[in-house]
């Protein structure tokens, strides 16, 4: 019987080894996957990033334009409310 013990509890050990053997090398290939998952990520964060300073310069651009053009509708508006010249001649 004390031999059947002891074999049970080797038998149980080897068990316990195994599957932790097994969960490291899980974990082993887990960190080549998120490795790969991480580099992924940072390459599209740098894409993000550089897609907002492009919207950004963008919008600035566009400001910009706007306020251009309302310059030039107070011009044209300053214009149409003039007085009619006298044509020369």
């Amino acid at each position: 019987m004390f031999l059947t013990k002891q074999h049970l509890v080797m038998a149980r050990t080897l068990a316990v080894a195994i599957i932790a053997t097994l969960g490291l090398a899980a974990c082993a290939t887990y960190d080549d996957e998120f490795a790969g998952i991480n580099s992924r990520l940072d390459q599209l964060d740098t894409k993000v990033q550089n897609a907002a300073q492009s919207a950004e310069s963008a919008n600035q651009s566009a400001q910009q334009a706007n306020q251009r053009l309302d310059q030039m509708e107070s011009r044209v508006q300053a214009l149409e409310t003039a007085p009619g010249r006298k044509p020369r001649g």
